[in-house]
């Protein structure tokens, strides 16, 4: 007999928020923000019981762009050793962290 609970998709909190994303960024050119992005939401949807359309169409902005996750993630850490891609909302403009 097989788990129900295998068959369960939850809904993720962010759902909305990361499909409007993911569907600029497959709109979009391969730039560094949509790679940090991409690889931001590969993260986050790693291993989740849902979104099944955005896992899909993640592997499939990965295929398109010629990546692996691995290739990716190394791209990525390039990009944030090189040039601020996010900042946090909560750090006034001016303020130096440094």
């Amino acid at each position: 007999m097989a788990d129900a609970q295998s068959n369960t998709e939850y809904l993720h909190p962010q759902y909305k928020k990361d499909r409007d994303m993911l569907n600029s960024i497959m709109a979009g050119d391969v730039s560094s923000t949509n790679m940090a992005e991409l690889a931001r939401l590969r993260i986050r949807y790693d291993g989740f019981l849902g979104a099944r359309d955005i896992q899909s169409d993640l592997d499939k902005t990965m295929a398109k762009w010629g990546l692996t996750e691995d290739e990716l993630f190394a791209k990525t850490r390039e990009i944030h050793q090189q040039e601020t891609i996010f900042t946090p909302t909560w750090i006034k403009k001016g303020e130096d962290w440094s």
